[in-house]
Order: C-alpha cells, then sequence, then structure tokens
C-alpha cells in the first residue's frame, strides 16, 4: 500500500513531536534542564550576591562559554544514536523528506533549548520585584542566547549526523564551539595578530567565524541586523549541509 507523503509542515511537525517526546521519555530533558538550570543560577546568584546589580549581563556572559558543553550534550544523541541503533534506516523508509527529518530533529533540540531558556525567567522576575531592571537590555540578552543556541544546535546536529559515536559527536561539537567563541576573544587575537602581524589572522577570525562579538552585541543591548543575519544564515548552512549529510546516507 502506498504512503501518504504529509505536507512539508506537517511532516516537520511529526518528527519534531516525536524526538521531544523521545527526549522527555528517557528522562533526558529532565536531567539537562535541572543540571543546566542550577549551575546557571548558581554562578548568576553567587554574581549578584557580589555585586547586587538587577543587571542579567553576568547571567549571559556565562551561558555562552557552558554553551560549548550544554549544548552539544543535546545534539549528540541526535542523529549517532539513529545511526549506531540502525533506527536511521526506519527514518529513511517514512514518507518525509530528509529536510523534513532534518529540520524537524532541531527543532525539538532547539524546542528543549527554549524550555530551558524559559526556565530562567524566574531570575527576570526576581530583580523586578527588587527594583527596575533594564528589561530591553534582558530581552537583547535572551534573543542573544537564542541565537547562539540556534547556531550551536545547527552545527551539532550536522556533526552528529557524521558519526554513528555520541561521544565523537560530543567532543566534534565542544571544539567547533570552541573555535566559534573563542576566535573572537581579545587575547587570543592579539596572540594571533601577533604571530603574524601583517596577515593579522587574528583580526580575520574576529571579523569573519567568531560568534562571540555578535553575541556580546546582544548582551550589550544591540540588536544589529548584520549579527542577526550573520547568526541565521549560519545556521542555515549548516542546516543545509546536514540535510546533504543525511540524504547521501540514505542513498
Amino acid at each position: 500500500m502506498k504512503q501518504t507523503r504529509p505536507g512539508r509542515l506537517s511532516g516537520v511537525g511529526i518528527v519534531c513531536g516525536r524526538e521531544l517526546a523521545a527526549f522527555f521519555d528517557s528522562a533526558i530533558a529532565y536531567v539537562y534542564l535541572i543540571s543546566a538550570l542550577v549551575l546557571l543560577g548558581s554562578l548568576f546568584m553567587n554574581e549578584f550576591f557580589l555585586t547586587g546589580r538587577l543587571d542579567m549581563t553576568p547571567f549571559f556572559d556565562s551561558l555562552a562559554p557552558l554553551s560549548i558543553f550544554l549544548l552539544p550534550a543535546v545534539t549528540m544523541r541526535l542523529w549517532a544514536e539513529d545511526r549506531k541503533t540502525r533506527t536511521f534506516e526506519l527514518w529513511m523508509t517514512l514518507p518525509l523528506s530528509p529536510g523534513q527529518i532534518v529540520l524537524g530533529k532541531y527543532l525539538a533540540a532547539l524546542s528543549l533549548y527554549s524550555i530551558f531558556l524559559l526556565g530562567t525567567t524566574p531570575i527576570v522576575i526576581m530583580l523586578v520585584s527588587l527594583g527596575s531592571p533594564d528589561l530591553g537590555l534582558i530581552l537583547s540578552g535572551y534573543l542573544g542566547a537564542f541565537a547562539l543556541g540556534m547556531l550551536f544546535l545547527a552545527f551539532g546536529s550536522l556533526l552528529s549526523s557524521l558519526t554513528g559515536d555520541q561521544i565523537v559527536a560530543f567532543v566534534a561539537s565542544v571544539v567547533v564551539g570552541f573555535l566559534f567563541l573563542f576566535t573572537g576573544h581579545p587575547r587570543v587575537v592579539a596572540v594571533l595578530d601577533g604571530m603574524a602581524p601583517q596577515l593579522g589572522p587574528g583580526s580575520w577570525l574576529t571579523e569573519n567565524v567568531a560568534a562571540l562579538p555578535h553575541y556580546e552585541s546582544f548582551v550589550r543591548g544591540l540588536v544589529e541586523l548584520s549579527s542577526v543575519v550573520w547568526f541565521a544564515g549560519l545556521t542555515a548552512v549548516f542546516l543545509w549541509l546536514n540535510t546533504i549529510v543525511v540524504t547521501r546516507v540514505r542513498s
């Protein structure tokens, strides 16, 4: 009997729902959310009691480097587990295109990350109850956190599709995350530029590769179109590459 191919959006929704349910059925989501919220909440509260500032900038400053480890923990299983347990072939027998499956899995991971960000809103409520924080600055910081998460989850999904080993996928995603963030760190830029002053590799990487300057512009309250396009464009490229990989493995 010929299977009926669902609509593009409904197919993506089916995959997203299945993957999100799998996160919570296996308790991965609960462990991830609780651990991440406790860790970042503790770091922020420690900074808050030391400075007494009604400001979430320290939270977002801590979130960026920790995302290098927190987000690969989500993406490492997206495809690697399917390839290891042979459920990849099951996905490929469904009347869905590779693009629908890739996008559905990605949106499931992004949904889990969004739930984590929602879980940090008690911090905002606490700050508002204590005074008058800059809500515009806080909102901008959340937009930056979401954009950074979009990017990290996209390349994490791509790397997971390239291997059947979750640990390999995790380590590879951590390495790429380090490159995206720390190529924009002032000390790293200074060292790289000092090694080749005429070429200025550190400055070039900061302007063209590093995610940190774009993220920091959000955290400092600057929602620039160039940063939005940079995050969105690079995320789309990684998802496109992810689809190519899945298509080739499928064939």
